[in-house]
């Protein structure tokens, strides 16, 4: 394929990452992976560069609206990413030490359950509950505007949350993803946050997590910049586009297609894997 045909393409399929990862939280590299290594035979280590790169874009893409909007937790965000830069540390160098074959069959795995749990998420009534005393003391609670007006919201289980998020960053290391299923579930399901907030902060951890994990991949030669630039702009793109869209989309329809995707993807990554076929 000549280059100027794989840049375009990779283009329109990173500003369609871009888009789904900052809608969903769960980051653009589990569809940049996948289409890289099955579609466009780039080997797993240069799609997971590529991968980390297109995560900090999309971060930066939607970060800023979605706190102009006020839906990111600033404190939340700032807390959980201390556990999850101590596990992309981790994660990332770990990476040169375990096989390919078994680095796809677990992206595969994540990716099922990035799968069930994106069509799975569910809106909390947040009952008055008393929070953490952790979150307490460092005034994590907050608020995010509803068609009613500002709503506000209680913070629950952080030490929960921060394990969840140390594991979160070894995903994301090991796998060159944001892992945003595992960090938004910390938020959405650990901590009793509202979707769209936990959506929201987790565009903002996963962008600090993977510029962590980025620096040693570069160190190990695995960010090339004829894969990474397209992608980079692609994601960067379509993440500020997903965030403009992000306060008035009904996404079930969108997780329903965005699941049937992934767990064809994952499948596929889960059988390769398995025979050594990448």
């Amino acid at each position: 394929m000549v280059v100027w045909l794989f840049s375009l393409l990779v283009f329109a399929v990173s500003y369609l990452a871009g888009i789904v990862g900052a809608l969903t939280g769960l980051g653009g590299g589990v569809i940049i992976i996948p289409v890289l290594v099955l579609l466009f035979k780039v080997d797993i280590h240069y799609a997971m560069g590529a991968s980390l790169i297109s995560i900090i874009a999309t971060s930066s893409g939607s970060s800023i609206a979605y706190f102009r909007q006020g839906y990111t937790n600033l404190k939340i965000g700032i807390f959980l990413e201390s556990g999850a830069v101590v596990g992309a540390l981790i994660g990332a160098y770990l990476v040169a030490f375990v096989p390919t074959s078994i680095i796809a069959i677990v992206l595969g795995v994540v990716l099922i359950f990035s799968a069930a749990f994106s069509i799975k998420k569910k809106e909390h009534t947040h009952e008055e509950e008393r929070s953490h005393p952790w979150a307490i003391s460092l005034q994590m609670d907050g608020e995010y505007p509803t068609n009613e007006g500002l709503k506000s919201y209680h913070v629950q289980r952080v030490p929960q949350a921060l394990s969840l998020l140390t594991v979160a960053g070894i995903m994301s290391g090991l796998l060159g993803i944001g892992a945003g299923a595992l960090k938004v579930l910390a938020m959405d399901k650990a901590m009793g946050l509202p979707y769209k907030v936990s959506t929201a902060t987790s565009n903002f951890i996963i962008g600090i997590t993977a510029t962590v994990s980025c620096g040693i991949y570069l160190a190990r030669g695995y960010i090339e910049p004829t894969i990474a630039f397209p992608v980079l702009l692609g994601v960067a793109i379509g993440g500020y586009s997903g965030a403009k869209i992000f306060a008035k989309l009904q996404s079930k329809i969108l997780r329903l297609i965005f699941t049937i995707v992934i767990l064809i993807v994952a499948v596929e990554l889960i059988y390769k894997g398995s025979v050594g076929g990448l």
